[in-house]
């Protein structure tokens, strides 16, 4: 009995002491963000010459809204040069973007399916088409929606000596239902916890759309190597144990339409989930030896990231079916051994449980209040959706479940073009 309640007491420990960094990530740009932004407003930017990526697959009703937000850029518009991959369309998404000005190549390969592939195809034709290179190439999904000043405040990111940069990712459908608020809010929170870490000098993580890296990124990796069903942490992994330091840009916002139905919603976080299993197995060895080294910004950020890919949920599945497990194997036993182990093992299941719920609950109050004035809803809607929150991130336990044994292939998520939660942008 003392050792499943011991073994329960070291789990919630273990869990505690290596997750409650993030809590304290939050109230970081309160503390140093003026400061910071005034000495990086005293540097001079550098104008530089940009590739805009956009993988596009069926996306007729927003890649014109897109390429338009980025034509009404602040950016010398000589500067920047779009080109779309009309990746396996069935749609005129091609004729659209050559419309609105747009540089379009096609791609139609049923087996390699994905954005990394398409990526990887758009580079390839960069290369052979624009021998001289780039400064940098942005990468953008095809229902973005940029602030007039985006591609600027990128720049002057950039302009401090990054390689790779990325950016402030808010939603343009954040009111339609608790589904979309749920992405919206968990997205939110990573922007601030990315803007702590680059005002902590540590390294940031992409977050599949808004970013940039550099020509000396380009040919390190080749035509972007990152295929696993995740590649924007894949990336981000494989650039930090390199060394490089992926830096925020909070100024730069974007907006990007999240999902509204479960059915897409379980299609597209199963593969999330699927994904950072595949990072897991492919990089936690080589973060375990980063975070082992001396410590330094590159040991920190690769034990951030571990913690970022490791899965947390599933042990705590695990944890909980152990539980569950002597449970039921206690049933010949004496009464008030089943009385006890039912007691110290129910005791742990509902804590668990109310704790993940308040501490989502806290996460999610804690990020709203810090980016109150950018959730474009009502009042009301942004309290409701505070309560949702661990709802909404409740449902991974069954798509991590799934993820485990299930085969997941890259499936496209159609948009519609909303823009009911979009703020100045608009």
């Amino acid at each position: 009995m003392d050792t499943l309640r011991m073994t329960n007491y070291i789990i919630a420990v273990v869990f505690f002491v290596c997750y409650t960094y993030q809590f304290l990530y939050i109230p970081v740009p309160w503390l140093l963000a003026k400061r910071k932004a005034a000495k990086a407003a005293a540097l001079e930017a550098t104008p530089h010459n940009y590739a805009v990526l956009i993988c596009a697959r069926n996306e007729s009703a927003v890649i014109a809204d897109l390429i338009g937000s980025l034509r009404s850029q602040t950016y010398d518009q000589s500067l920047l040069h779009i080109f779309v991959l009309a990746d396996n369309c069935t749609d005129d998404t091609s004729d659209i973007a050559r419309s609105a000005g747009a540089t379009v190549y096609e791609r139609f390969n049923n087996v390699q399916v994905g954005k990394g592939y398409a990526l990887q195809t758009l580079l390839g034709h960069l290369e052979q088409d624009y021998p001289a290179g780039f400064d940098g190439y942005i990468v953008f999904d095809a229902d973005n929606i940029l602030d007039p000043g985006y591609i600027a405040a990128m720049n002057r990111t950039f302009s401090q000596g990054y390689d790779i940069v990325t950016s402030y990712r808010n939603s343009k459908n954040y009111g339609d239902n608790w589904i979309s608020a749920g992405y919206a809010l968990w997205f939110l929170r990573e922007s601030r916890l990315n803007h702590a870490r680059s005002l902590l000098g540590t390294s940031c993580a992409v977050s599949g759309t808004g970013f940039l890296f550099s020509r000396a990124v380009l040919e390190e990796t080749g035509p972007w190597p990152f295929h696993l069903l995740t590649e924007d942490i894949q990336f981000s992994v494989h650039e930090i144990l390199q060394g490089r330091k992926v830096a925020f840009a909070p100024d730069a916002v974007l907006y990007d339409e999240q999902p509204t139905t479960f059915r897409q919603s379980w299609d597209q976080r199963l593969r999330w989930s699927k994904g950072f299993y595949q990072v897991n197995a492919n990089y936690s060895g080589d973060l375990v030896r980063g975070f082992c080294q001396k410590p330094s910004w590159k040991s920190w950020s690769c034990y951030d990231m571990f913690m970022t890919v490791a899965p947390g949920m599933l042990l705590t599945l695990v944890t909980i079916a152990f539980n569950l497990v002597v449970c039921l194997a206690c049933w010949g036993q004496p009464s008030y051994i089943v009385r006890e182990i039912l007691s110290v093992s129910g005791s742990f299941l509902l804590s668990t449980v109310a704790s993940f719920y308040l501490g989502l609950l806290l996460y999610g109050i804690l990020t709203v209040l810090c980016e109150w004035d950018q959730i474009q809803i009502p009042t009301g809607k942004k309290f409701l959706y505070v309560f949702t929150f661990p709802l909404f991130m409740f449902t991974y336990i069954p798509i991590s479940l799934a993820a485990l044994v299930k085969k997941v292939e890259w499936k496209p998520i159609y948009h519609t073009g909303s823009r009911q939660s979009l703020g100045k942008a608009a």
